[in-house]
């Protein structure tokens, strides 16, 4: 409880801020705008990892009714409703990068020879994807493909439609709708000037922010069947490790999603020596950077039932 109303009083000081900023006089004031609609955005992604907790069941655990209602209530402003959210994530984490076709965001598969025009094609792709923010637009086609493409067409599309149920839909669309009538509120009732910096930009800097940040534990580590250990984990970092509650501990994560996130750092699971080299990136920014060497390229070898892929990068 304390973790979420520190959460919500902080975005509501800086969604406040922003209103008074937008409205002023001052002459440093668009200046001071800017600041704080860029820390509105980098904090959205910090109420995306507080929801997380609740995907996981992990907020309220004594009360599924309260730890759902809390998680809605906390994706709204991004309009990401829960069972989606859940869905996608736990198919996440029981498929975790088991084969290169599988839950592995950053390979790219191809039937035909990889050529050079198709290697840059990749390439520009992928850095989109990273570094501006196509992850979330990725993301939202996702949300749209499971609020209305038929059934048995989006399983064709990926495994993680398995299981997918109208029931889960329809709720899906009841938690959608909720995001969107909270954007509809603040700007019918306080203005578009308000919502614009409250909600609509500070959104585009989470797209961006929650991009840059969303393969970093998995960017070019293993495949293979020990989905769990398919992860790295990060050195704690003062401000990020607070700012992300821990999520530098993903292998511990991964191993036991059940550990809530401040518990996180006294269960530290070392990867096993097989997966160590999991662990080469030092820094949350060498995880960043080292994205910019482009997507890991496969090639299928055959057409047996026991398919081959050859890496190709």
């Amino acid at each position: 409880m304390r973790l979420v109303i520190e959460t919500v009083m902080v975005y509501g000081v800086l969604a406040t801020a922003a209103s008074l900023l937008v409205r002023s006089e001052l002459s440093y004031g668009m200046i001071a705008l800017a600041l704080v609609i860029a820390a509105e955005g980098i904090w959205l992604d910090r109420i995306y990892i507080v929801a997380h907790e609740g995907v996981h069941m992990k907020l309220f655990p004594k009360s599924r009714a309260l730890n759902d209602f809390m998680a809605r209530l906390l994706l709204s402003p991004i309009v990401a409703p829960l069972a989606i959210y859940r869905k996608i994530h736990f198919f996440h984490h029981g498929s975790n990068r088991k084969d290169p076709l599988t839950a592995a965001l950053d390979s790219f598969t191809s039937d035909a020879p990889i050529t050079g025009g198709r290697r840059v094609y990749y390439r520009l792709v992928w850095l989109f994807y990273v570094y501006l923010g196509g992850f979330f637009i990725h993301s939202l086609i996702s949300i749209l493909l499971f609020l209305a493409a038929p059934l048995s067409w989006a399983r064709t599309i990926s495994p993680a439609f398995n299981g997918w149920k109208n029931r889960m839909r329809l709720i899906a669309w009841i938690e959608f709708f909720g995001g969107l009538a909270l954007h509809a509120a603040v700007w019918v009732g306080l203005g578009f000037d308000i919502w614009c910096v409250t909600l609509g930009l500070p959104l585009a800097v989470f797209a961006w922010f929650w991009s840059l940040l969303l393969y970093i534990y998995h960017y070019d580590t293993s495949v293979g069947p020990d989905v769990r250990h398919n992860v790295r984990s990060l050195p704690h970092h003062p401000f990020f490790s607070w700012l992300l509650l821990n999520f530098n501990e993903h292998a511990t994560h991964h191993y036991d999603p059940s550990i809530p996130w401040h518990q996180l750092p006294e269960h530290r699971h070392e990867l096993p020596e097989e997966f160590e080299e999991n662990q080469k990136v030092r820094s949350i920014w060498q995880a960043i950077w080292q994205q910019r060497k482009g997507p890991i390229l496969w090639q299928r070898r055959s057409e047996e039932e026991d398919i081959q892929w050859e890496r190709n990068s």
